[in-house]
């Protein structure tokens, strides 16, 4: 029993050069486990946040579970991130001392649990993303190349 990634967030990879990554789990409610089943959840606007000494996702939409009646999840409501404690104070550290911002990577099943995996990330400049671009599509040629040669 692997892995089944849910949804990866792209957009934070190319708006953000990511320094490290940490796998998180998440309190989540029978139905928005239901909905992540069923892959309806968005994470291109989210982000990580704290108070106190828990971290929580915002802004992460995940859709409402259909066949549910009334204990239905509100889709954009706060969700606590599980972490170690010397996780949540490398992240915190980091955040504070190298103007890092912690972005969530992709949502996946794990042994039947969910996880996040989230990032630390330093922005992007607009230059960097046109060269992450043209690395993109030069691969992209480049294994478009190697595909007609072999055959």
């Amino acid at each position: 029993m692997g892995i089944k990634i849910i949804a990866d967030n792209k957009k934070a990879r190319f708006d953000y050069e990511i320094v490290d990554t940490f796998e998180a789990g998440l309190v989540l409610t029978g139905s928005e486990v239901k909905s992540l089943r069923n892959a309806q959840v968005q994470l291109k606007d989210s982000y990580v946040s704290f108070r106190g000494h828990e971290a929580f996702l915002q802004n992460a939409h995940i859709s409402e579970y259909r066949a549910s009646s009334y204990n239905n999840h509100e889709p954009e409501r706060l969700r606590k991130l599980l972490l170690h404690e010397h996780e949540l104070e490398q992240i915190r550290q980091a955040l504070a001392e190298k103007g890092l911002s912690c972005v969530p990577l992709k949502i996946y099943f794990k042994r039947g649990r969910v996880k996040l995996e989230i990032g630390l990330g330093r922005g992007k400049k607009k230059g960097d993303k046109r060269e992450s671009v043209k690395a993109k599509s030069s691969k992209r040629e480049m294994d478009r190349a190697m595909k007609k040669s072999r055959h």
